[in-house]
């Protein structure tokens, strides 16, 4: 009994540093895709719409990737996973659901960030151009970030490692660095095509969609449900991210203004993203191989993981704003201070955190219960919720205490 506690203790301590240092790792990295945002701030106010799309379209390349590596975990956990591109096996039929997803979802991003920023009575380009950006930019992140994904996978499968543990914060990070600058540049370059290219780039998109829905009408036994399922819950949280966006559209000049806070945003977002994320997976793969069970009451082991979040939370969130406190002493942009940044970024995470860890249990105990794979839910409301929460309360944070 008591080796049993050890080993127990030895491999909960080697799953908490697993964690901690994927976090750690994407932390600095998605520091990057914050010090990038600061230094584009002038093209976000040249394009109007591109704010209210961004943290959407960040937001659904981590989803979109983070319920694969999802659902590939559990299925090594299961021991049904294989490398085998094939359709008709499991890595094979989830790569293809999570592009087709990629496809379809980059159209209801863009008309949706259209859609919020007019009805808003903020400026913004016209909706043919802001759906293109979003489905030039979506694509090739999402391939990108897919790709890194499928890396990330192999790897654990080959030398044992956790998925659950890695690859919410690696997908995630990689979601931010890479989403970021291709979806500045998407919208730089679409801006600076004549009228009858867009519209004629514009048809391809339509038509490569079209192909995409046939396709998946046509596999009806296992990528059908992947794709089907996936989208009823992405579209609606969808709303949600664009509502972050226009939170920070509506803040654009406070935020210009303390280009700390824009440094500040894609790490804060990603690390919190990544903590929800690792939070989701342990959940849903306790749930799959019955080691949770879904309860009105979290159990202790559920406590336990919701400690954890806490616990990374208090360590990550000072770091990401010593970095991003000096990126802007660096760049010569203004900022609060060292402070006032560590202490808006501690509360309005703590605040967030708190709300996730309910979020988290409630989605994967629900999902489970009435028959449905977590997999696919935990990350993406998980995620989703960071958006929106998280933009309230940063934005909150920060006004009420400068």
């Amino acid at each position: 009994m008591v080796m049993e506690q050890i080993l127990c203790s030895q491999s909960h301590r080697r799953l908490i540093m697993t964690g901690l240092g994927a976090l750690l790792i994407s932390a600095a990295a998605a520091s990057v895709a914050g010090i990038y945002l600061g230094s584009v701030r002038e093209v976000l106010e040249l394009i109007p719409g591109l704010m209210v799309l961004l943290p959407s379209i960040i937001d659904m390349r981590g989803n979109i990737a983070g319920v694969l590596a999802s659902r590939l975990s559990s299925s090594m956990h299961l021991g049904e996973f294989s490398i085998d591109f094939r359709e008709g096996c499991t890595l094979g039929d989830n790569i293809r659901a999570s592009f087709i997803i990629t496809i379809l979802i980059a159209f209801v991003l863009g008309a949706f960030a259209y859609i919020a920023t007019a009805l808003s009575g903020l400026p913004v380009v016209g909706i043919t151009d802001l759906v293109l950006i979003s489905v030039i930019s979506g694509v090739v992140s999402g391939l990108v970030v897919m790709g890194i994904t499928l890396i990330i996978a192999l790897a654990s499968y080959r030398y044992g490692l956790d998925l659950d543990m890695i690859a919410a914060p690696t997908v995630t990070t990689s979601g931010d660095i890479v989403t970021l600058p291709i979806l500045v540049l998407s919208a730089v370059f679409v801006m600076s095509l004549a009228p009858p290219v867009r519209l004629a780039i514009g048809v391809v998109a339509v038509i490569g969609a079209i192909i995409a829905i046939l396709y998946t009408h046509r596999r009806p036994k296992r990528i059908g449900p992947i794709v089907r399922e996936n989208l009823a819950l992405l579209i609606p949280l969808s709303i949600l991210g664009t509502v972050a966006g226009l939170t920070y559209s509506l803040n654009l000049e406070d935020l210009v203004t303390f280009a700390a806070f824009l440094i500040l945003i894609p790490p804060f977002m990603g690390g919190l993203g990544s903590i929800g994320g690792i939070l989701g997976s342990r959940l849903s793969t306790g749930m799959h191989t019955g080691e949770l069970t879904p309860q009105f009451l979290p159990e202790r082991d559920a406590v336990h993981h919701f400690i954890i979040s806490y616990l990374y939370t208090l360590i990550l969130l000072p770091l990401l704003a010593l970095i991003a406190h000096g990126a802007a002493v660096f760049m010569g942009l203004n900022s609060p201070g060292l402070g006032m940044l560590v202490a808006i970024s501690l509360v309005a995470g703590l605040i967030v955190m708190t709300l996730v860890n309910g979020a988290a249990y409630v989605t994967a105990s629900l999902s489970f219960r009435y028959g449905l794979d977590p997999d696919n839910f935990g990350i993406p409301v998980i995620t989703s919720l960071i958006d929106v929460i998280g933009a309230a309360a940063l934005m909150a944070v920060i006004g009420l205490l400068l």
